[in-house]
């Protein structure tokens, strides 16, 4: 018999990777890694050698290895992590007028409109200043007026991109705008 309980196989004909619990003539019962029980011929089984692995694993100079780095511990470099910190972050700027102010008591569709369009002036300078390199405009589908104003406003500046913004977290009224930043020395 080439198999013994314990051992690690995967099937020939099949995604199934398990363990042997029982063996029985040339039948051998094995565990799945999801915890069902099914059983194969020995011929339709191959043997996983991880005893291998698992002796280099807990070889002693691993292990010496692993005691002088809890000692000593190895230095690294946080360079990285303080800028992905910062490419994470996104600026979301909900310009749905009912969000910029309290009451539109007094103000007619060119007053909400260009209230619109100077919060999203103000964000875009903001950003640029800031180095954030992302900001999600919220405008809701509507009329598309300030979509079409927000559109206007992003095409004359030359160091940023923008395009529609992700459907599966904002629906159609979003635009995602990009800042292109210089890389300082």
């Amino acid at each position: 018999m080439k198999f013994k309980i314990g051992d690690q196989v995967v099937a020939l004909d099949e995604d199934m990777a398990g363990i042997i619990i029982a063996i029985k003539n040339l039948v051998v019962e094995v565990e799945t890694e999801d915890g069902f029980h099914m059983t194969f011929q020995e011929k339709e089984l191959i043997l996983q050698n991880r005893s291998n692995e698992l002796a280099q694993f807990i070889s002693k100079d691993k292990v010496f290895q692993a005691i002088q780095e809890k000692i000593e511990p190895v230095k690294r470099s946080f360079v990285k992590e303080k800028k992905s910190r910062k490419e994470d972050f996104v600026l979301e700027v909900d310009l749905h007028i009912e969000k910029l102010v309290p009451s539109q008591r007094g103000m007619n569709n060119y007053d909400i409109l260009n209230l619109q369009t100077e919060t999203a002036k103000r964000q875009i300078e903001f950003a640029m200043k800031n180095r954030i390199p992302k900001i999600v405009f919220i405008h809701g589908v509507g009329e598309g007026v300030l979509k079409a104003e927000l559109d206007f406003l992003l095409g004359r500046y030359d160091n940023l991109k923008f395009q529609e913004a992700n459907f599966q977290k904002y629906g159609q009224g979003a635009t995602e705008v990009y800042f292109i930043q210089k890389k300082t020395l």
